[in-house]
């Protein structure tokens, strides 16, 4: 059985084991669940709990139910980015941050940092800075999933193997984190759903109409400088954001207050 985590809900251990096999390919694509009174005994729960785990990843489009015949791994399943979860996974097993798709870097190498992403480095437009520009696809059908690049300051990743157009060993950020001398401190997502660009739209071979999702994510040192800025967009239909926190018990006033 799963190792319980304090005040963590039933039905969320076994949501949260089955997501981590599904993401770990240990059912095949459109592979069948086992059934509901197997799942329980294996997590020793009730039916009704097993339901409510199921619930949750269905609502995510892992699952899909089909009445008398059982559940099953969606074909085609959303990517899903759990950002507050992503660098201690990383941490941990010394991978990529994505490495279930296939990495391909189109440019690496120095180049003047667009308006938008000067903007959160605070930095002027055209600053000269280290860009890795990559391409993601799908391992088994070699599908187009993401295109993105990321932006290190010279002083960090100049003279480097990062101005090097090939696959970093590691996660990117591992490998700045040594280059700078200091780790991640903090970091912050802008997300927009937005029409692509005509390349994002090519590079994606997106039907015409289809929007994407963009994330400009930047990350600060323990000193409060940037350290990175990556920016990545997908089909918009293909990716999940899911952001699990605590709820606040008493009255606080935010820094800056959510608007919607």
């Amino acid at each position: 059985m799963t190792e319980a985590i304090a005040g963590q809900a039933k039905y969320h251990r076994v949501a949260n084991a089955l997501r981590r096999e599904i993401q770990q390919g240990k059912f095949d694509p459109s592979g069948r669940l086992p059934a509901e009174t197997d799942i329980a005994k294996r997590f020793a729960v009730s039916p009704p709990t097993v339901r409510q785990g199921l619930a949750v990843l269905r609502a995510e489009g892992l699952i899909d139910s089909q009445q008398g015949r059982g559940t099953f791994v969606r074909k085609g399943r959303p990517h899903q980015r759990r950002s507050r979860h992503r660098y201690g996974r990383a941490r941990g097993d010394q991978q990529l941050l994505t490495p279930d798709l296939r990495h391909e870097i189109d440019f690496a190498g120095r180049a003047p940092v667009p308006a938008h992403i000067a903007e959160v480095m605070d930095v002027p437009t055209g600053t000269e800075v280290v860009v890795r520009r990559r391409h993601l696809f799908d391992k088994e059908t070699g599908r187009p999933e993401e295109v993105g690049a990321s932006y290190i300051p010279v002083e960090i990743a100049g003279g480097t193997f990062m101005e090097e157009p090939s696959v970093v060993p590691k996660a990117l950020f591992l490998c700045v984190e040594d280059a700078a001398g200091q780790r991640y401190a903090t970091a912050k997502d802008l997300w927009r759903c937005r029409m692509p660009t005509p390349d994002e739209a090519a590079a994606l071979q997106l039907s015409t109409g289809a929007p994407v999702m963009n994330v400009v994510h930047t990350a600060r040192g323990e000193d409060g400088r940037v350290l990175e800025v990556s920016e990545s967009t997908w089909p918009a239909d293909r990716v999940v954001i899911v952001d699990e926190y605590e709820v606040e018990p008493h009255a606080a006033e935010p820094d800056s207050p959510s608007e919607i």
